[in-house]
């Protein structure tokens, strides 16, 4: 069936149950597969999924268990190593979970769904057993999605497209999609250790699987790109020399490259489409997609833990890649399309604040329970350390509103193995009020958008005062500081994957996105950005220079702020995307870390520098605060653990917070620092004074003298292209330094 003609000839109208009319295409159902001649024994509802097991008389076989309410009937379809189809129905149904247990099928067996009931999309409902459905609870996915129109439960090519999803196809997907793998759970943790780096000590690495290992000369051709390749030593051995505690991988959940994407030659890179909550995505496996992929997993995660650092994954359960009433039937459309996604009032349509055409529908039990077993599952048995929830304000909303007392958040405040690993909010989706930053609840932590923000701006001279600075370097205490939260709530991060690199972010005022194929219409405009005096790259050496004392300036000011710091692979050695800020498309050199920049002695510098400052975070507490600073005199001489100073040396008033300024005076106090170490001592440490200059020409600064200091020491000074290792100038107190324009000035008291 190929013209709009030929389908219109065939088209005819069913009645539905409440009597709307619904178009139904190739009527005549294709030819069934062989009845499976295995017996299908009742089994168990629980778990979910597809569990391998030995039955109590000795049979190995695997238990299969599928919710889907509402529906009319389950089809097991099973495949060999040909792909042909074997299918048996599960006629055992408990609590609206249709199971059985099949003797026989062992580790390694590729298998799906079919699912039958009504097909009336006015209601919201689209059961079409033509359509080969993924197991939401797979262990491990074989295949990929080439997405042709065969896998869409609607006539994607209707003439009329405004009621094409209302045209149901009835030609088989089989041929055309990934199936699940039967997954065999014999993986013992026994010999790992888990860092458990405490939040206030972390500093987070964001990175993409293949991105960060595609282009390292040290990693075997054959592994790069993979869980294997990170796994590397020569990979892990970037990581440990920077000094970085966590990785926070982007989505290695299964996930679907978007139908666009494949018309225009690209591929979804990011992976934030995803379609299996439980399946390491296969695309980055190098031993295999028939279920090795889940051990090696599992190896690269020992390999990081034993090199002292933790795994955070970037999961994205707002949305599946079945997008709206216009996507493909995957998965959840097909299996109960009503019970998984939120609908509109008319319920044909999808309710979307996510940008991706459709959002779970959190506050459903079921869909509860898929996110939290599958949280569990990479907690319990794929042995990772935490997540950072993508447009988290999506799964915190009640039945419209964002509510912070949601299911969601509720579930995860009791549930006794996850309010025990890190949780990171991106805290925002793209619905009314979504905006939630500051919000989420105690165990949270948040992207601060507003660090990000606050810090752009002052570094290109663009706040009109340094009281939003002043909030950001010392915690956010104005976002943070109620019921309990910390100033490890704030997750500070200056880029991040979407969005400029680093280098870009000093290199571009505008974003260059043409090579993803959408005119440039996407992406953001409100990038915060400087060029330094001229548009992407450029041979004027004075145009280089300041670009790299930027990005010192942004990476001190970074790792010297209270908070958690997060960086982006490849900003410690000046990586740069060309000026695209939503390489969400570019699977190639645009989107790869380019591990050739360190043979640069300019970015092997600023790596240098990256790690020098990691390390005096590591080392000095005062930098790494537990609690928030109080502002307030400790002791009789009247030193307070946190002062701000005007460059005349005096203390702030409340007048010079509003005033315009470009340069701000931090004094971090370390004889008062809260909290006692393990031992029970009090917490010790040094005191230092920032010196954060953003203005074009030197300024002069008066050292603050006693009770603040008597001397000072130059720790770091980013007008300097090389950093001292050994011991810097020593200043009096109350004398007048010079400090460069652009530059940060860390001094020690002596």
């Amino acid at each position: 069936m190929s013209s709009a003609a030929e389908q219109e000839a065939v088209a005819g109208e069913r009645a539905t149950g409440d009597g709307r009319p619904t178009v139904v295409v190739d009527d005549a159902r294709p030819a069934p597969a062989p009845v499976s001649t295995v017996s299908v024994r009742p089994g168990r509802p629980m778990p979910l999924g597809a569990r391998f097991r030995v039955g109590p008389d000795g049979v190995a076989g695997t238990n299969f268990a599928l919710w889907a309410g509402g529906a009319e009937g389950v089809e097991l379809c099973l495949f060999d190593e040909r792909g042909r189809e074997t299918r048996a129905r599960l006629t055992e149904l408990t609590h609206e979970i249709w199971h059985g247990f099949v003797p026989g099928v062992l580790p390694g067996r590729r298998y799906g769904y079919r699912v039958h009931g009504r097909w009336d999309p006015w209601t919201g409902a689209r059961w079409n057993p033509a359509k080969l459905l993924l197991d939401p609870y797979a262990r491990a996915v074989d295949g990929d999605f080439a997405l042709p129109a065969e896998v869409y439960g609607h006539v994607r090519d209707w003439p009329e497209q405004h009621v094409a999803d209302t045209v149901r196809d009835d030609r088989d997907s089989a041929p055309y999609v990934p199936k699940g793998v039967v997954v065999h759970d014999d993986d013992d943790w026994a010999d790992d250790h888990r860092p458990k780096t405490p939040w206030a000590d972390s500093v987070i690495y964001e990175l993409h699987v293949k991105g960060f290992t595609r282009r390292h000369p040290g990693v075997p051709e054959e592994l790069r790109g993979t869980y294997a390749g990170l796994a590397h030593p020569a990979a892990i051995e970037h990581l440990v020399k920077l000094g970085v505690t966590a990785v926070e991988l982007l989505p290695v959940h299964q996930f679907a490259h978007e139908d666009h994407l494949l018309r225009r030659g690209l591929r979804n890179y990011w992976g934030y489409n995803s379609i299996g909550y439980f399946a390491p995505h296969a695309g980055y496996a190098a031993s295999g997609t028939t279920g090795q992929q889940v051990g090696e997993f599992k190896r690269m995660v020992r390999a990081l833990h034993a090199a002292g650092i933790e795994v955070i994954l970037d999961v994205v359960y707002n949305h599946t890649a079945e997008a709206g009433e216009l996507g493909p039937t995957l998965s959840l459309k097909g299996i109960d399309n009503r019970g998984y996604y939120r609908l509109q009032p008319d319920a044909r349509r999808y309710a979307d604040y996510t940008g991706c055409g459709n959002t779970l529908h959190v506050v459903q039990p079921h869909v509860l329970r898929l996110i939290t077993d599958s949280l569990r599952y990479w907690v319990t048995e794929m042995g990772v350390d935490g997540f950072r929830f993508d447009l988290a304000a999506a799964l915190a909303r009640s039945m419209h509103d964002v509510d912070m007392l949601s299911p969601f958040l509720a579930v995860i405040a009791q549930d006794p193995v996850l309010r025990r690993v890190k949780l990171i909010a991106e805290p925002w989706d793209v619905g009314s009020g979504g905006y939630q930053v500051g919000a989420f609840p105690p165990l949270w932590t948040e992207w601060n958008d507003r660090y990000r923000d606050a810090v752009r701006d002052f570094w290109r001279h663009a706040l009109p005062d340094v009281r939003e600075m002043g909030y950001r370097l010392s915690g956010s205490s104005d976002l943070y500081a109620w019921g309990g939260r910390r100033p490890y709530a704030s997750v500070n991060y200056v880029t991040a994957h979407d969005g400029f690199t680093l280098r870009d972010l000093v290199s571009y005022d505008r974003k260059h996105n043409e090579a993803n194929g959408e005119g440039n219409r996407d992406g953001t405009d409100g990038n915060r950005s400087w060029n330094c005096g001229a548009e992407g790259e450029t041979q004027d050496e004075g145009v280089r220079a300041l670009r790299r004392r930027q990005l010192r300036n942004l990476l001190t000011t970074l790792l010297l702020s209270t908070g958690v710091p997060m960086l982006v692979a490849g900003d410690e050695m000046g990586r740069t995307q060309g000026g695209n800020n939503n390489a969400y498309c570019q699977d190639n050199e645009t989107g790869w870390v380019d591990w050739s920049l360190l043979d640069d002695p300019g970015w092997k510098a600023l790596f240098e520098l990256a790690s020098r400052l990691i390390a005096l975070r590591h080392r000095h507490p005062v930098l790494r605060r537990r609690a928030f600073f109080s502002g307030r005199a400790h002791s009789a001489d009247g030193l307070r653990d946190l002062a701000w100073f005007t460059p005349r040396g005096a203390e702030m008033t409340e007048g010079d917070w509003y005033a315009p300024a470009a340069t701000l005076g931090m004094y971090l106090s370390g004889r008062d620092i809260p909290g006692r170490d393990e031992r029970g001592a009090p917490v010790l440490d040094d005191s230092f004074l920032a010196v954060l200059h953003a203005g074009d020409g030197p300024v002069d600064f008066v050292l603050p003298g006693p009770p603040w200091a008597e001397r000072y020491e130059v720790v770091v000074d980013t007008g300097r292209e090389e950093q001292a290792s050994e011991p810097g100038t020593v200043h009096r107190a109350g004398t007048s330094i010079t400090v460069p324009g652009r530059t940060v000035l860390l001094l020690r008291v002596r």
